[in-house]
């Protein structure tokens, strides 16, 4: 369920081919297109919607290489992220998806809720190649889940 989130979230803004065949709008206050550093920036209240998945954030960035805009390296979500799916609600401090790796890390107040339950923790790392969701705790702190039998 969770990998299942995040992958349609990376694929929504990254505008990979699967997410191309749907529209993706993205409103932000502003939107910076700096050529030198290769970075494409939407900051203030910026929202993006795709039909699978809504994300807030307070700042989007999204470093690109030598291939143009459709060649992403690293998209950054950051200030008070929010991942909406219609099956969960994930929230963090900040969303790093790196496509060469395939990870897609949220950090930060972790908290994924969904019919199933709730699980609250530091960093999830989710790896979209392997199919494996690790939640971690740092600081002496624990990762917690409620579950809901079903």
């Amino acid at each position: 369920m969770i990998k299942r989130l995040l992958l349609i979230v990376a694929l929504a803004l990254m505008g990979l081919p699967v997410a191309a065949q749907q529209p993706v709008e993205i409103t932000s206050d502003k939107f910076v297109v700096d050529e030198t550093t290769r970075e494409a920036v939407f900051t203030g209240n910026v929202v993006v919607v795709h039909p699978s998945v809504k994300v807030w954030a307070g700042k989007v960035v999204a470093i690109y290489g030598a291939g143009g805009t459709t060649d992403i390296e690293s998209f950054v979500a950051t200030e008070s992220v929010r991942l909406v799916t219609p099956d969960q609600d994930a929230t963090g401090d900040k969303a790093v998806f790196t496509p060469g790796d395939q990870l897609l890390r949220l950090t930060g107040n972790v908290n994924v809720v969904n019919s199933g339950g709730t699980v609250a923790a530091s960093e999830l790392v989710v790896n979209l190649e392997t199919n494996v969701s690790t939640f971690t705790s740092g600081g002496g702190g624990r990762v917690t889940g409620v579950f809901t039998s079903q």
